[in-house]
């Protein structure tokens, strides 16, 4: 495990309910978070250099959950030490960066995944099944949004600081909706983009969450985007509009994140999985209860399982990758006031 903060704990939580999997040493540079999350884990090992951890001959594979800005530089790092990398989401901080990664796990035969959670979500997968079986007919546009009334995790923290993240409510919850979207639409060929971001809350210390174990700068930097908003145009002639807000004044009522597919036959909404169509009187719709799925809901169960028996995962690099060019396409967009097209 590289990386003891809120999501570490997270994929320690997993590995700790893993039967074939055990986490046998932690890279952490906070001592006091190294100590915590070793004595409420089990961990018997704990390191403040991670290159330490890539060093120990007993360790087949590495879960990366550091500030964006480390994703791709330790993930290379890993690949090249011949280690299995489960790595947190956004995969890098630009396409270039992405790409590298990709390339280096090929090179070394190493499994790569990217932990995008929603995908291993029951409803996703059970919207994956209808889909595949084609009863929503041609899907021709889609909808994804994630919008929080108030939830930037804590201001001044890297989450908030472009240096450290990146990017803001994009890299966090925009990169979630937009690949589970694709994946539902099986199609990451996207032909042209144009976006726009904005920061309204943040900067003006409003709509923050508690959040994360990180440190937070007493100055409060805040210089990312709260509000991020786009729409794709994919080779395939469908449209995909994406919403990503960390903060905003909604009716809190109404779905804070979700996916809409609209087909000829019928549409399909998350979350929950929601079928409408054409009945013989009239209008109906349909709520799924998938009680069995494919794969399992723990995307490090996954993980584990497609590193010991050599399966592809369900969530494969080169997807990744396709989802970093969008969102550098996105930014570029945003920035320079004009649509981007991807060769």
């Amino acid at each position: 495990m590289i990386g003891a903060g809120g999501i570490g704990l997270d994929h320690l939580h997993s590995l700790s309910t893993c039967h074939r999997a055990a986490a046998v040493a932690l890279a952490e540079s906070s001592a006091q978070r190294a100590r915590e999350a070793s004595a409420r884990f089990n961990v018997p090992r704990s390191y403040a250099d991670y290159r330490e951890l890539l060093e120990q001959p007993d360790v087949d594979a590495v879960t990366i959950a550091l500030p964006n800005h480390l994703h791709g530089p330790v993930a290379i790092e890993a690949l090249k030490s011949r280690k299995h990398v489960l790595l947190e989401k956004p995969m890098a901080t630009s396409a270039k960066e992405a790409a590298k990664i990709v390339e280096v796990a090929k090179n070394m035969k190493r499994t790569l995944m990217v932990a995008q959670t929603l995908r291993f979500n029951r409803h996703t997968q059970a919207a994956k099944a209808i889909m595949e079986r084609g009863e929503l007919g041609e899907v021709y546009h889609a909808r994804c949004f994630w919008r929080r009334r108030s939830g930037i995790p804590r201001i001044g923290s890297w989450f908030t600081q472009k240096k450290f993240a990146g990017g803001g409510c994009l890299y966090d919850l925009g990169v979630h909706l937009l690949d589970a979207c694709l994946h539902l639409l099986k199609d990451f060929e996207v032909a042209s983009v144009c976006g726009q971001t904005f920061a309204k809350f943040g900067p003006r210390g409003l709509g923050e969450m508690d959040w994360g174990k990180s440190e937070v700068d007493p100055k409060r930097l805040f210089d990312v985007e709260d509000y991020a908003v786009a729409l794709l145009r994919l080779k395939s002639g469908r449209t995909v509009a994406m919403e990503a807000a960390w903060a905003c004044f909604q009716n809190h009522e109404t779905r804070e994140y979700g996916i809409d597919l609209l087909g000829t036959n019928a549409g399909l909404s998350l979350y929950p999985a929601t079928l409408f169509r054409n009945a013989l009187d009239g209008l109906e719709t349909i709520q799924f209860n998938a009680n069995k799925v494919p794969h399992s809901e723990d995307r490090i169960h996954h993980f584990v399982s497609c590193v010991l028996d050599g399966r592809k995962p369900l969530v494969p690099a080169e997807e990744s990758l396709k989802v970093q060019q969008i969102l550098d396409a996105i930014y570029a967009s945003a920035h320079n006031g004009k649509e981007v097209r991807l060769s």
